[in-house]
């Protein structure tokens, strides 16, 4: 894809933040001053409790009222303000932009995702993960649209193989948002443990195309690996498609119910519609987004 089509791409995704929006208020934060509730006590307006008076406290929080009644200073104690933290994981696997449409969800996703972390002031990271070849992307290889030139290094990978997660530099009690189609093998719940480890929260991401979801194929095929580029030859029969579809619909069954037990939300985000109807199909009702 070209800048220009990148950013077309962008303006889309922006427009989508404009009614849409990362479940930001789900976590408890710790950490910088900002406008979210964390789990500490400092000097926003939301009171939350009060203690004994100590000599240098400051004397604006004394509770006056509880002082009439009982003579006794005490002081309130207010929820303190922090600035959410935010991973947004990319999984560049080929398979992610081995198709047109695919490949310009999966950039909207992206550019939607970051777009919507900055504008809650949230702490972002951004993390391309392709196999076990792992790099931290600059914020302004973003806006510049040089992301897309970052992630098309070649790597040599295992096809199917899981994301390397664990070479993700996660912060704790971070909202790690996974952007992936899930079309690796293995059981679900390691990934799922380490997006959720020190208390974060996961929020998963995964566009799909029909063609890959109901393929109607028929007689002889060539099949290309994505990750590696190998093709194999092919003839489909009926009882191949219908074990292709059985198979398909499992491997997702199984990460919706894993995810839920991590209480993840997963959404899978078609790359047939425009991306605001393919947003409001699972993700809001998932929780993986709210309405801004």
């Amino acid at each position: 894809m070209t800048r220009k089509e990148l950013g077309k791409l962008y303006h889309q995704a922006s427009v989508c933040t404009e009614r849409l929006a990362l479940p930001l208020r789900s976590q408890v934060w710790r950490g910088m001053a900002g406008e979210f509730q964390g789990a500490g006590t400092g000097s926003s307006i939301d009171f939350q409790d009060h203690r004994a008076y100590v000599p240098g406290d400051d004397p604006r929080h004394i509770n006056w009222q509880a002082y009439a009644r009982t003579g006794s200073y005490s002081m309130k104690l207010y929820r303190e303000e922090v600035r959410p933290v935010i991973d947004i994981i990319l999984d560049a696997s080929e398979s992610m932009f081995f198709e047109t449409e695919k490949a310009a969800r999966t950039a909207e996703l992206f550019y939607f995702a970051v777009i919507s972390a900055v504008q809650a002031g949230a702490a972002t990271r951004l993390h391309i993960l392709r196999g076990e070849h792992y790099q931290e992307l600059p914020m302004d290889a973003v806006h510049t649209h040089l992301w897309f030139e970052k992630i098309k290094t070649k790597t040599t990978n295992t096809p199917s193989a899981a994301l390397a997660l664990d070479r993700v530099p996660m912060r704790g009690n971070a909202i790690r948002v996974l952007i992936s189609d899930l079309l690796f093998e293995g059981d679900p719940s390691p990934p799922l443990k380490l997006l959720t480890h020190q208390q974060g929260k996961a929020i998963l991401l995964a566009p799909f195309l029909a063609s890959e979801a109901h393929p109607e194929w028929e007689g002889n095929y060539e099949f290309i690996d994505a990750e590696i580029s190998s093709r194999h030859s092919h003839r489909v029969e009926k009882s191949t498609l219908r074990h292709y579809h059985r198979a398909y619909a499992e491997h997702f069954t199984r990460w919706h119910s894993t995810a839920l037990r991590f209480s993840a939300p997963l959404a899978r985000v078609s790359a047939n519609q425009d991306l605001l109807t393919a947003l409001n199909e699972e993700a809001v009702s998932t929780g993986a987004l709210v309405i801004s």
